[in-house]
């Protein structure tokens, strides 16, 4: 290995927008489509930020990192975690608590020690890993917050930038939520990978774009492109010119580019508390952009079965998921579906097109292992979305979550690795092999 690798990673980005894209309509991602092998991989069920970018970072599915939803029930302390669905979700669930959830204890607490960050991998085998707005970031060198009125550490990789609350360098970098509709987190990302890649100061760098998502969640993911391609575009171009232009860039690193899941046009919502009206001594809901769960309460008097029948004939709902004894059951439109993993394959009862989505068998045996997961899972139907705890949604715009095939199904390209990435879950492994640094049997 003589190269160094940059992680590239553009929240919400569809595989429709980057191939379009690459045909010319974004310069730099242009260059590196032409210069790299492409495909379309499949991202984890919810496909939500949190739990996809764990899953990135960690090389797990959420079986393993136990990051369940944007918003969850945490059994243990008996409240609601909420990781920045809205503001007004944000206030529904208690501001000082939600931020402390969602910038340290995602990481600190709610990640599972089980599973290993590609930071903490690296910098274990004496590398020097760089990450760069990404919210799963647990490393081992503690940072104190920029804010001299904040004094809770965190701990991330030896190279650290998290929005300018945490930085391991001054890089001058402009302050990175100022105006998150006019770009500014990806400005902040772009100077500080600018200076990195400047002093070419680090061995692997993640580094996170998180303004296409922003900008799909209210112009839909077609309008997107109109709005935030070329923020994005200019974002990878500050790499690309930071070490003398796109050939020099490609000299001295490997590239791994991706989304961490997609988006699809909502136009509808729904409330997925509405059918569970009078059973909230029994279950709490969760639900959030196009998915939910629904959790048992220790005193409940019904089971998930029945949570499920509930939800029939819900045209905000296409499927839902729950375990019973050693097999999951998926339910779609009354009719159910029972599968379990069977060697290197599935054994199956019941019609197989209740999950017809990609990877779905997978994906949906995993989000249900996860021991912070509900006990049963909601997925959305195409065009609906659930509103969150503030009552906030992006109807006319662009959502995801759920395992439909726009939602879930990301651009894939990788430049000088060789790896088979056709998930999500497979890049750590990849970046870890490239650097010849063993893959831990629980990292899996």
């Amino acid at each position: 290995m003589s190269k160094k690798l940059v992680l590239i990673v553009v929240d919400g980005m569809t595989p429709e927008a980057f191939e379009r894209a690459a045909e010319g309509r974004a310069p730099a991602l242009a260059f590196l489509a032409a210069h790299g092998d492409y495909r379309r991989g499949t991202s984890v069920f919810p496909s939500l930020t949190p739990v996809c970018l764990s899953s990135i970072a960690t090389g797990a599915g959420p079986d393993v990192h136990h990051i369940p939803h944007l918003v969850w029930w945490h059994r243990g302390e008996q409240r609601i975690v909420e990781y920045g669905s809205s503001f007004s979700a944000l206030r529904a669930a208690g501001i000082a608590q939600s931020i402390t959830d969602t910038i340290y204890n995602m990481n600190q607490q709610h990640l599972s020690t089980g599973a290993t960050t590609v930071y903490e991998a690296l910098d274990d085998a004496g590398l020097v890993s760089a990450a760069v707005n990404i919210t799963c970031y647990r490393g081992r060198t503690r940072y104190l917050p920029t804010l001299p009125w904040v004094t809770k550490p965190a701990y991330g990789p030896k190279r650290f930038y998290f929005y300018g609350l945490f930085e391991s360098d001054q890089t001058g970098a402009p302050f990175a939520v100022r105006s998150r509709a006019g770009g500014s987190t990806d400005a902040y990302a772009s100077a500080v990978g600018r200076w990195l890649v400047t002093r070419d100061g680090f061995d692997f760098l993640a580094y996170y774009l998180s303004d296409f998502d922003y900008s799909s969640h209210v112009h839909g993911p077609d309008g997107a492109e109109d709005v935030a391609l070329a923020r994005t575009d200019a974002a990878v171009q500050s790499l690309l010119d930071a070490a003398g232009g796109g050939d020099a860039f490609l000299e001295r690193y490997a590239v791994i580019l991706l989304s961490d899941h997609g988006q699809t046009t909502v136009e509808q919502t729904a409330q997925l508390q509405a059918p569970f009206a009078g059973l909230e001594h029994d279950v709490v809901v969760t639900a959030s952009n196009r998915s939910g769960q629904l959790y048992l309460r220790r005193t409940a008097l019904v089971d998930a079965g029945t949570l499920a029948e509930r939800l029939d004939g819900e045209p905000s709902v296409e499927v839902t998921l729950r375990r019973e004894g050693d097999e999951a059951v998926a339910r779609r439109a009354g009719e159910e579906l029972r599968f379990r993993p069977d060697g290197d394959g599935w054994s199956t009862t019941g019609d197989t097109a209740i999950l017809d989505q990609p990877d779905a068998l997978a994906r949906s045996w995993a989000a249900l292992a996860n021991p912070n997961a509900g006990e049963v899972l909601v997925s959305a139907a195409e065009g609906w979305e659930f509103t969150d705890l503030g009552g906030r949604h992006h109807a006319g715009g662009g959502s995801h979550g759920s395992l439909v095939a726009g939602d879930s199904t990301v651009p894939l390209l990788t430049i000088g690795v060789e790896a088979d990435i056709s998930r999500i879950t497979d890049v750590t492994p990849a970046v870890r092999a490239f650097f010849d640094v063993g893959v831990r049997a629980d990292a899996r």
